[in-house]
């Protein structure tokens, strides 16, 4: 079967967060689909196949990391979407029938695509004994986040602290079920809105390029301070990568694109 890696929220090959991509005709067993993603190695690695028509999503979509299938993945997503609509797989906006409910991908005549994904809930919490210690740097507040994502939003100072981040990995797994979201208002005359870098040990993944389910959580915090629903974040990770946002109430539209930079055959069989 193919098995392709794409680069998502960036425009060029080797930047933005790497997914693997396979399609299917159905789900083989769980611990397959987790032997395929600890070989492929990536934050994600996406398996979908089709639905029959006439349902509420045209494929099933599931994510792998090298450690646990997760509920809710932005970057996979829009690889997959990328590569149904390069292959013409699919056309028109695809439905995804997933965990966290029914997400869909539309692509624009200009090639980028705009996923519709559920809007995070924010309930602001004390900051937990020694957080800023295994972050390495002070902390301005703390929100959990929906149950889907299980992560902490937390906020920094300014973007010169977020982007120096060298946290305890293994401290900061003891403060939230997937990991931390760490973020700040950008500097003047960036081009981008906000910033953020996301650490997910507790599911195999130390340091996640670009995340786009954490925008569903950075989107309304963000825009309830800025007064904005449309914001561009900047995940200022060592690859980096760029997600536009827009809160539309319980809905959240991240907007990105995609390049395919591996187009293989996977050999050993389900």
């Amino acid at each position: 079967m193919r098995i392709r890696i794409v680069d998502a929220f960036t425009d060029r090959p080797f930047a933005g967060n790497p997914a693997g991509v396979l399609l299917l005709d159905a789900f083989p067993a769980d611990a397959w689909l987790q032997d395929v993603a600890r070989e492929v190695n990536h934050a994600e690695t996406a398996f979908a196949h089709p639905l029959p028509p006439g349902g509420d999503a045209d494929w099933a979509l599931r994510w792998f990391t090298p450690a646990t299938e997760v509920d809710m993945c932005g970057h996979a997503t829009l690889a997959t979407a990328h590569v149904l609509h390069s292959t013409g797989a699919a056309t028109g906006t695809v439905r995804f029938a997933a965990r966290c409910g029914i997400l869909t991908a539309t692509v624009a005549e200009d090639g980028t695509i705009t996923l519709d994904f559920p809007t995070s809930e924010l309930v602001e919490e004390p900051v937990p004994a020694g957080l800023a210690e295994a972050l390495g740097a002070p902390v301005r507040s703390v929100h959990g986040t929906s149950a889907h994502i299980g992560d902490l939003l937390v906020e920094l100072s300014d973007e010169a602290a977020v982007r120096g981040l060298a946290p305890d990995l293994r401290a900061l797994g003891r403060h939230s079920g997937r990991g931390i979201v760490a973020t700040a208002a950008a500097g003047p005359d960036t081009g981008y809105d906000y910033v953020s870098r996301c650490f997910f040990p507790n599911v195999g993944v130390d340091e996640d390029p670009v995340t786009g389910s954490a925008h569903t959580a950075l989107a309304p915090f963000w825009s309830a301070r800025l007064g904005r629903a449309e914001l561009t974040g900047l995940q200022a990770s060592a690859r980096s990568g760029l997600v536009r946002t827009a809160l539309h109430g319980e809905r959240t539209l991240l907007t990105g694109r995609a390049v395919t930079v591996i187009d293989g055959e996977l050999l050993t069989a389900p």
